[in-house]
């Protein structure tokens, strides 16, 4: 006979095991679980990815929810802790390694076109397949994104544009209180706007941002039956439940309707339902009794789907995360990996009020920042062609000499640097005959002289900044905060991005120059600052001299230099040489150069009432004014030395006539040495590289002029200068 106590004891450690063989079978399915995932996701998150992520299923009867549902469309049920649950089914099917997904965007303006910017970096930092952007643009975008998707050469990427001005008719007539305008009602018109051919597309806003591979997203295609024609993620607000404040009376919508800032859509399909005259019947019945469409597209794609919803294929949430105002984009996810795409549809962007905007507004910065050389990726495995110029640009990188003393000048000579024109808004000045454009270039530790050129020159500027892709946000901040340059539209920067050790002086200059809209360019220095009086003045001159009648001649700004950090700057030709006098100012680089500007002849200038011919001479290197399609600089002349003395020479040899103008001037203001200056100064293998760059400078120059370059040939026996 067993003890009282034996059976209970007994029965308590049956129970125990029970429970542990219960918790190991649990155990061992979610490990199964894990593991089937990351085999078929090609063996887990790799370097620079997020941790998997739970995928949520969409409801097996594929219907929106009803009116007032308190779970998003596309959503497993929540378990009893308010999380996402997932279950363990097969992995979702991937698109082949190297099938090119289809991608389209519209983009206006120049806001919108550094926004599309962010939005491709953070597509390409994850993408593994090939990719194809069909971009609908307005002249300024496609003038700023053709410029750089070209000087950005990112492999197995390809641009296709559409003029977004021949589409307005078709959505014109649809009134729009949303900030996006007619843009923002384009998406309507894709399926007659891309090419016929094309029978899928993934569609984006320009305001989301990619924290996973976008072919996750194509493979959800996959999915969708044979009515269904539009994927999208349920609208994460109570916006067209109409309840958010009194009167408030939005579009027809099923439950909380979907958001369109990302949007699969079957092209083929829409095309054979009659999509033009469908969504343009609708938004006419709305019109009747709506005033205007309040969200742009969204809710004419919402009343669509709200006459027949079988088109609509619902999307987990995690692919459209919605940071609006009145969001409840938090119950989508539990935990940063579960994120796919974050959203930023409100005005406010990156100042929406949200439980986790800090950790959102850090994944977005990341890629804001994120240095785009690094995306020049190529996916191995998969045959594309190259970029153009790319094999190009190999073979003359094959033929460098690494052990070449001046490998770092050749190297940098054939950089092909990312260009970002009119990187901030600029309204072009109105068409004038005698109208000059002040060009200049300059790197981040010359921005604090921005401002006070603004001051000095009231006429169009074209700048080139070369930064980096942090920087370039760092300048941006700058000039919003600024009142002086904020309130300048018709300065024009243009963000070259850094790449080299050596500072592409000449490569920027011609990009600053290439940009200038007006028929004259005033060639100066961003240390410079001109006279108050100079740009009316050189106008006028302009016109006097009658150069628009085809003479061809560089009008020669003097130029002078303060060793002061603070002094009275003259407002007169009279001023400057009274300070010239009292040694308040001296001629530039007097002490160190005087090679560069004396053929000036400041003797003559201090009397000149007219303007006046100066012959060209070794080393001459003046700030000059020249219509806007003179010789371009040579990019071979990076660094520090000769830069501009080569433009000179070039502009002598194609027969343009110096003249110097006689109440003009420009003033060089002190900073500290440059880093190539010093280079230069120290190691004397920067000098011989120098020369050698000059050597071969007057060898082409010699082959291409002849026997006219002779003079050039014998200037260099002379003594070596710094420029």
């Amino acid at each position: 006979m067993l003890p009282r106590g034996r059976p209970r004891a007994l029965g308590a450690a049956a129970l125990l095991l029970l429970l542990l063989l219960i918790g190991f079978l649990l155990f061992r399915g979610d490990l199964d679980c894990e593991r089937t995932e990351r085999e078929a996701s090609g063996g887990g998150a790799g370097p620079g990815s997020l941790p998997r992520s739970l995928t949520p299923r969409v409801p097996p009867d594929e219907r929106p929810r009803p009116r007032g549902t308190a779970a998003f469309d596309g959503d497993p049920p929540a378990d009893p802790g308010g999380r996402n649950g997932s279950d363990c089914t097969p992995p979702r099917p991937r698109p082949p390694k190297c099938e090119l997904l289809q991608v389209a965007i519209v983009c206006a303006g120049h806001n919108s076109s550094r926004d599309v910017i962010t939005l491709v970096k953070s597509m390409l930092f994850y993408r593994k397949n090939p990719l194809h952007l069909h971009l609908v643009t307005d002249a300024v975008a496609r003038n700023i994104l053709e410029t750089l998707f070209h000087t950005w050469m990112v492999p197995a990427v390809r641009i296709s544009f559409y003029n977004a001005d021949e589409l307005k008719p078709q959505v014109s007539w649809i009134p729009n209180k949303h900030y996006s305008g007619l843009y923002g009602l384009m998406k309507l018109v894709l399926p007659s706007a891309l090419p016929p051919d094309l029978a899928r597309v993934i569609v984006l806003d320009t305001d989301v941002t990619f924290a996973s591979n976008i072919a996750e997203l194509w493979a959800l295609f996959a999915h969708f039956s044979d009515k269904q024609v539009i994927g999208l993620v349920e609208n994460q607000s109570d916006w067209y439940l109409g309840n958010l404040w009194r009167n408030h009376r939005p579009w027809p919508a099923l439950g909380r309707g979907f958001n369109t800032g990302v949007i699969l859509l079957r092209l083929d399909r829409l095309r054979q339902a009659g999509w033009e005259q469908m969504w343009k019947l609708t938004a006419t019945r709305e019109l009747l009794t709506l005033p205007a469409t309040s969200l742009a597209d969204q809710d004419i794609f919402n009343a669509i789907i709200k006459e027949h919803p079988w088109l609509v294929r619902p999307l987990p949430c995690v692919w459209n995360v919605q940071l609006s105002d009145h969001t409840l984009a938090e119950r989508c996810y539990s935990e940063a990996s579960d994120l796919k795409v974050i959203h930023w549809n409100s005005p406010k962007k990156l100042r929406v009020k949200n439980k986790h905007v800090e950790s959102f507004r850090n994944l977005y910065l990341t890629f804001l920042e994120y240095d785009g050389n690094l995306l020049r990726r190529e996916l191995f495995g998969c045959p594309c062609p190259p970029p153009p110029g790319a094999e190009q640009l190999q073979r003359a990188l094959a033929q460098l000499d690494e052990e070449d003393a001046c490998f770092e000048f050749r190297r940098q000579q054939l950089t092909v640097h990312r260009v970002h024109i009119t990187f901030l808004p600029h309204k072009p000045p109105p068409p004038q005959p005698h109208d000059v454009t002040l060009v200049a270039q300059l790197s981040m530790d010359r921005l604090q002289m921005l401002e006070a050129l603004c001051r000095h020159w009231p006429g169009p500027m074209s700048l080139a900044l070369y930064l980096t892709d942090a920087e370039a946000q760092q300048f941006l901040r700058f000039v919003e905060t600024s009142v002086v340059l904020s309130g300048r539209q018709d300065v024009a920067y243009h963000v070259v991005y850094r790449e080299g050790p050596l500072y592409p002086i000449n490569q920027l200059r011609n990009v600053a120059l290439a940009q200038a809209l007006t028929p004259y360019v005033f060639l100066s220095d961003i240390d410079f600052l001109p006279a108050y009086s100079l740009y009316d003045y050189l106008r006028a001159s302009i016109k006097q001299l009658e150069l628009g009648s085809g003479r061809k001649a560089a009008l020669v700004v003097p130029a002078f230099e303060t060793l002061h950090y603070r002094f009275s700057f003259p407002s007169s030709k009279a001023e400057l040489l009274a300070l010239l006098d009292a040694g308040s100012l001296h001629t530039f680089r007097y002490h160190e150069w005087p090679r560069g500007h004396a053929p000036t002849d400041y003797a003559r200038w201090r009397e000149a009432q007219a303007p006046y011919h100066v012959q060209w001479a070794a080393d001459y290197e003046p700030y000059v004014v020249v219509p806007r399609d003179c010789p371009r600089y040579d990019p071979r002349f990076v660094g520090f030395g000769w830069n501009k003395v080569a433009h000179v020479v070039e502009l002598d040899a194609q027969e343009y006539e110096l003249l110097v103008l006689p109440e003009a001037f420009v003033i060089h203001l002190p900073h500290a040495p440059s880093l190539d200056i010093s280079r230069f100064r120290s190691s004397p293998t920067y000098r011989d590289c120098l020369q050698a760059l000059k050597d071969e400078f007057h060898q082409d120059l010699s082959r291409h002029y002849g026997a006219a370059a002779l003079k050039y040939l014998t200037a260099l026996q002379q003594p070596r200068g710094p420029t």
